[in-house]
């Protein structure tokens, strides 16, 4: 499940990129309750992207942009939306030192197409996926 995290430079401190993704990661999973599960450890996957500059309100701004790319089942719960979402939110925050304003963090969620996700060289579908984790708990 690739994470993409794209920050403008300044955001975080620079060198901590790896530990926000991670830590990312890691709520992903803790509000699909899958911490632990070996089976995602290995198919959850990021990169970071830091750039020079960023836009929002047609203006020239400092933003952290996070986005997954999941199959259509996860992120579905409204629970685990609100949930992920503060959280994320709140964790790119306190990484700033808490200079990055929350409503300059932002998080969407990408759906592949059932059948279009490749684990291990073979697309899989959206069941073939849910017994994979199921037996990797």
């Amino acid at each position: 499940m690739p994470l993409t995290l794209i920050l403008t430079e300044g955001v975080i401190p620079k060198g901590r990129e790896t530990e926000a993704l991670s830590r990312l990661s890691e709520l992903m999973l803790k509000w699909h309750g899958l911490l632990g599960n070996e089976v995602m450890k290995p198919n959850v996957i990021g990169s970071f992207h830091v750039v020079p500059h960023t836009v929002s309100g047609m203006k020239e701004t400092p933003v952290a942009t996070i986005e997954w790319k999941v199959p259509s089942f996860a992120f579905t719960d409204r629970k685990v939306q609100r949930g992920y979402f503060e959280d994320a939110t709140n964790l790119i925050h306190e990484m700033s030192g808490g200079r990055q304003p929350k409503d300059r963090i932002f998080i969407n969620v990408v759906h592949t197409v059932d059948g279009a996700w490749n684990w291990e060289g073979k697309a899989m579908t959206n069941d073939e996926i849910r017994a994979r984790i199921a037996a990797g708990g």
